[in-house]
C-alpha cells in the first residue's frame, strides 16, 4: 500500500512538474547550471544556432564571428550562424508569414505586440534587470524582446570638413544648418546624406523627427485621434518640408536613386561629406570606414529656430526568441550572453541597455553640452498600428518618406494618405 502511494505521489509530482514547464518564461540558466563539456570529452554532434540580423557589417568585418567563437566556448557543440538582411524592416514581415525565422531575431518594429506571442517566446524577467524599455515589447504580462542598444538622434559631421569649408561653429538654429550647408557645398562637398536610395535612413526625418521636434512622446499614438494626421502646417509638414529644401538647394548626394550607405560612410569618414541626421551608433562605424574618433562631432539637430532643443532618447532594436526554434534555452541564452557580455553596445556606439551606466562615447558629451531635452520614446501603441497596417502604411521602412519627398505637389499626396489613413481608422475602430 506505501509502495503504491509512493508512486501516486510521484506521478503527481512528475505532473506538476511539466504543468509548470509548461507556463514559464525561457530561463536562462546561471554559470554554475550550464555544465560545459569538459575539453577532453567526446566531441559532441553540432547543435546551429541561426541567428538573423541587420547588422551586415559586423558580420562581414568579423565581430560577430569574434562573439560566436565566446559563445562556443561556453557551449561546446555549439556552432552560431548570422544570416545578415540588408532590408530588414520590409523582408523581415515576409519572413515571419512563412515562419522561416532563425532560432534568435530582431522584432519587427511595425508589428502590434498584442501579435508577439504567435510569432516570440516570452523570456525570463531577471533578463530585463535596470534595462531600459523593458516593457517595450510586451504583451499579456511577458516580455518578448530586450531592446540591444539605447541611442539619440543628431547631427553627426566631419570637423575637417567644416574647417575646410569655413564654419567656425556648430549651427544652433535652423538658419544656421542652413547656411553651413550652403558652406559645405561652395567647398565641393556633400554637405548632408539622405540615403535616400537606402530607404530605411528616412525615417530619421519622419516618424522619429516629428516625435521629438514637438517634445510629445505620444505625437504618433495620438495620430489614431484623427482623420488627417498629415498637415502643411503640423510637424509632419515642417519635417518633410526641410528635407524637400535640401534637395531643392543641392544640399543632398546627387545620385539620389542607387543604395549609397556604404560610400556614404566612406565619404563622411574621409571629409568628401558633411552630415548626416542619424543616431549615435553610426559614429563608430564612420570610424571604421576610415575617420579618426576625434574628427567626428555630433550635435542636436537644430529642426527651426527656436534655440530650446528637444532630442530623443530611442530604443534600437530589440532581440527576441522565435516561437518556431527547435533550441529555444540556448537561443535564450545566447541573447543574455549578447546583451549582457558581449561588447555590442560600445562596439556598436550605442548607449547602454541597462539604466545608470555611461557611455563611453566622447561625442554624446559634446552632444549634452547643448543641454538637449531628452524625450523617451513611447511604445507604439497596437492601435497606431493596427491603422497604420490597414492602411499599408509601412512605419519605420523609409518607403513613404520617398514617395513625399518626391511628390510634385505635397499637399495633394498628404491629402491621399489622409483618404487612406481615415478609411482604415474607420474599419479598424469598428471592428474594436
Amino acid at each position: 500500500m506505501k509502495a503504491k502511494s509512493a508512486a501516486n505521489a510521484l506521478l503527481l509530482l512528475l505532473a506538476a512538474a511539466i504543468l509548470l514547464a509548461g507556463c514559464k518564461s525561457l530561463h536562462v540558466p546561471a554559470k554554475s547550471e550550464q555544465n560545459p563539456r569538459e575539453k577532453g570529452e567526446p566531441a559532441q554532434e553540432t547543435t546551429v544556432l541561426r541567428v538573423l540580423t541587420n547588422r551586415v557589417d559586423l558580420i562581414e568585418n568579423g565581430v560577430f564571428d569574434t562573439y560566436a567563437r565566446d559563445f562556443a566556448e561556453r557551449h561546446p557543440g555549439v556552432s552560431v550562424k548570422f544570416e545578415g538582411i540588408t532590408n530588414y524592416a520590409s523582408d523581415i514581415m515576409i519572413r515571419l508569414s512563412t515562419r522561416n525565422m532563425g532560432d534568435v531575431l530582431l522584432l519587427p518594429n511595425n508589428l502590434a505586440n498584442e501579435s508577439l506571442p504567435k510569432y516570440f517566446e516570452p523570456l525570463d524577467d531577471a533578463l530585463f534587470e535596470n534595462a531600459h524599455f523593458a516593457d517595450f515589447k510586451a504583451h499579456g504580462g511577458k516580455r518578448y524582446g530586450i531592446v540591444t542598444g539605447t541611442s539619440t538622434t543628431g547631427i553627426v559631421y566631419n570637423k575637417k570638413a567644416f574647417r575646410e569649408a569655413g564654419i567656425a561653429s556648430t549651427p544652433i538654429t535652423l538658419d544656421e544648418f542652413y547656411d553651413a550647408c550652403e558652406k559645405l557645398k561652395a567647398a565641393g562637398k556633400v554637405p548632408i546624406y539622405l540615403n535616400y536610395g537606402a530607404q530605411w535612413p528616412l525615417m530619421s526625418w519622419g516618424e522619429d523627427l516629428v516625435s521629438f521636434m514637438t517634445g510629445n512622446p505620444d505625437y504618433l499614438n495620438e495620430m489614431t485621434n484623427t482623420d488627417e494626421p498629415w498637415r502643411l502646417d503640423n510637424a509632419w509638414g515642417e519635417a518633410i518640408e526641410i528635407v524637400r529644401n535640401l534637395i531643392k538647394n543641392g544640399y543632398v548626394e546627387q545620385q539620389l536613386i542607387p543604395n549609397q550607405w556604404e560610400t556614404s560612410k566612406r565619404e563622411l569618414a574621409s571629409g568628401g561629406a558633411g552630415m548626416y541626421l542619424m543616431g549615435n551608433w553610426v559614429i563608430n562605424q564612420i570610424v571604421a570606414a576610415g575617420a579618426r574618433l576625434e574628427e567626428i562631432g555630433f550635435f542636436p539637430f537644430p529642426y527651426d529656430n527656436e534655440t530650446n532643443r528637444y532630442a530623443p532618447l530611442s530604443p534600437d532594436w530589440f532581440v527576441g526568441v522565435s516561437r518556431f526554434s527547435a533550441n529555444k534555452e540556448l537561443a535564450a541564452e545566447w541573447i543574455e550572453f549578447f546583451v549582457n557580455e558581449s561588447d555590442y553596445v560600445d562596439a556598436s556606439g550605442f548607449l547602454p541597455v541597462r539604466q545608470g551606466k555611461q557611455s563611453s562615447l566622447p561625442q554624446i558629451e559634446e552632444f549634452m553640452s547643448f543641454r538637449p531635452s531628452l524625450v523617451e520614446k513611447s511604445v507604439p501603441s497596437d492601435l497606431l498600428l493596427e491603422i497604420s497596417n490597414a492602411a499599408q502604411i509601412a512605419f519605420w521602412s523609409g518607403d513613404y518618406i520617398q514617395e513625399w519627398i518626391a511628390a510634385p505637389d505635397l499637399g495633394k499626396v498628404f491629402g491621399e494618405y489622409n483618404a487612406r489613413w481615415a478609411e482604415a481608422r474607420r474599419l479598424v475602430v469598428n471592428d474594436e
